[in-house]
């Protein structure tokens, strides 16, 4: 009897793997168009993946390695059907402000890759932590405006940071204004290289030109054919344009990267980072493609299937991956049904590797630059920003901050920035919420905003004031200071009504000055009334004991009903 229910307990588990129940599932109409899109995102996949992996200092082959193990760990664990993940142009400058400190003064690669395994692991860690413990919510830490000038500082640091390799040289600086200033010097001592200059600019206006006017060919790839084409005719190696050379032959190997302990706090702190930036990313863009394809999105498992592709990568020397939306957007319309598409990509990659690692030897580090560069101006969201400008300058402000953040002091404080912003503007509304008078408007129902309708009419001796927050410890006293004037304000009040429909809570600080308040209210034969309170708020109140002073008849469900009582008992 036991063994039947010990192999059903088994197959019960393998079922709640995400890839085994999409292969259980698995339609044969698919087989041709996942074959297919495999084939078209795999030309994206390659050019992207080295450019990437250069972006966050590491070697090229890295990319791949990478590709290769992320698309088959997030196969078998990640729930979606269609998203494809990989190296990312958001996370790259994260990475190498993470590892580029802790590599050694002569650039060693093999402790560069150690780390940045680590750093995957890490991220790895994170993920499938804060999926366990459902944590996707902290992905809305980041308000939009704030992760529009993120994002538009880290376009701008992209760009500049790629345009020396653009123009043939390399500029040594650790922030963006020294890079500028570095850019300029070289530039006007004549370290310009024409011919990588050239390939590089090319480049970059045949992408975009490309993907405005013929978004269905894959420009990434016709760029670099072409790039390889031109270095190999013109022999462009010879004028100074630096190449890709051969690749490491074969599949990556399984590694378990060794760092010393005193690594570990600085790349737990980028790893932290990339999380977050991770996270908020592939819950955006699973919701995207999950509205289009009529899926659910079920973000705690998203975090875990991008863990466990992280996890894949740190292990076979990559690095931090996320979701891509534009990769993801080619595998779907290119006719893609399922994570077999990102098996066929991977697939196709170690093909490449094993028979043909010579295959990119030819193409120049200004064609990858300009991969990037192009990467770069399409996180980059100026209308975003314009648009914030004319309709909440405060919102602006912090979208501001938060590019200077990023652009000034760097990546990693740049998302710190970026974080703490959010959470201090929201507490900003709360801790200086909006808050009005309320009168009656000829011929229009209820009471509104005396400053939208100044001829709202009120009656002698009773204010309706509305808050709209939660009373707690950092509104209480502005909550406080201005009921005590319009308690003392000519003409004097009898009642003053609390419109407190959005007061959520009231805390203990909050219930102390409210008992003060009141007393000092009573004193003065004014009477502290509220209106529209929720159960829970009122239960609050009861329980801290504040109807020993505020009298519990004073508690009206709508301001309506404490109007008319006011009107019953004074006669007004």
């Amino acid at each position: 009897m036991t063994t039947p229910r010990t192999g059903n307990g088994m197959r019960s588990r393998l079922r709640a793997v995400p890839g085994i129940r999409a292969a259980s599932s698995y339609r044969r109409a698919w087989l041709v168009k996942d074959l297919v899109a495999g084939i078209v995102l795999t030309t994206l996949l390659v050019p992207q993946g080295m450019a990437y992996a250069e972006l966050a200092g590491l070697p090229p082959i890295t990319g791949l390695y990478t590709t290769i193990l992320c698309l088959l760990g997030y196969a078998v664990c990640g729930p979606s059907r269609i998203l494809v993940l990989g190296p990312d142009s958001s996370l790259g400058p994260m990475i190498a402000a993470t590892v580029l400190p802790l590599v050694a003064a002569d650039g060693d690669p093999e402790r560069a890759i150690a780390l940045a395994s680590t750093l995957a692991l890490m991220v790895a860690a994170v993920m499938i932590l804060a999926s366990v413990a459902k944590l996707g919510f902290i992905a809305d830490l980041i308000s939009k405006p704030t992760m529009i000038g993120y994002m538009n500082g880290l376009a701008l640091t992209i760009l500049i940071g790629q345009l020396p390799k653009l123009l043939g040289f390399e500029v040594e600086a650790d922030n963006l204004i020294r890079e500028c200033v570095g850019l300029v010097r070289q530039s006007a001592d004549g370290a310009v290289v024409p011919a990588a200059a050239a390939v590089g600019g090319c480049g970059i206006v045949l992408i975009l030109v490309l993907q405005r006017f013929l978004p269905k060919v894959p420009a990434v790839l016709v760029m670099v054919v072409l790039a390889i084409a031109v270095t190999t005719v013109f022999d462009l190696g010879e004028h100074g344009v630096g190449l890709v050379g051969e690749l490491p032959e074969g599949f990556p190997p399984f590694t378990v990267p060794t760092v010393g302990v005193a690594d570990l706090a600085p790349l737990f702190g980028g790893a932290l980072g990339i999380a977050l930036v991770s996270l908020a990313d592939t819950i955006s863009n699973a919701s995207a493609f999950a509205a289009r394809t009529g899926q659910e999105v079920r973000g705690n498992q998203e975090m875990a299937g991008v863990g466990a592709a992280n996890l894949a990568a740190g292990l076979f020397q990559g690095f931090p991956v996320s979701t891509s939306g534009s990769r993801t957007a080619v595998a779907e319309r290119a006719g893609a049904r399922s994570q077999l598409t990102g098996v066929v990509g991977a697939a196709l990659i170690v093909l490449m590797l094993v028979l043909a690692p010579g295959l990119f030897r030819n193409l120049p580090q200004p064609a990858l630059a300009a991969v990037v560069v192009t990467a770069s101006l399409s996180l980059a969201d100026i209308p975003g920003a314009v648009r914030l400008w004319r309709q909440r300058r405060t919102e602006f402000m912090l979208c501001f901050a938060a590019f200077v953040g990023v652009a000034v002091l760097g990546v990693l404080p740049g998302i710190a920035i970026a974080v703490a912003l959010s959470v201090l503007n929201v507490f900003r509304r709360t801790w200086w919420p909006y808050n009005t008078v309320l009168g009656r408007v000829p011929g229009l129902e209820g009471f509104h905003d005396v400053r939208s309708y100044p001829q709202a009419e009120q009656l002698p001796g009773l204010v309706i004031h509305r808050f709209d927050a939660p009373l707690i410890f950092a509104n209480a006293k502005a909550f406080r200071d201005e009921i005590g004037r319009l308690a003392g304000a000519d003409p004097r009040v009898s009642w003053i009504v609390v419109a407190a429909e959005a007061m959520t809570d009231v805390d203990t600080t909050a219930a102390d000055i409210l008992e003060e308040l009141d007393e000092t209210l009573n004193a003065n034969h004014v009477h502290l009334v509220f209106a529209e309170l929720k159960d829970p708020v009122r239960r609050k109140i009861e329980r801290y004991g504040l109807t020993r002073t505020i009298d519990p008849g004073h508690f009206f469900p709508t301001v309506e009903a404490a109007v008319a009582a006011f009107r019953r008992r004074t006669g007004t």
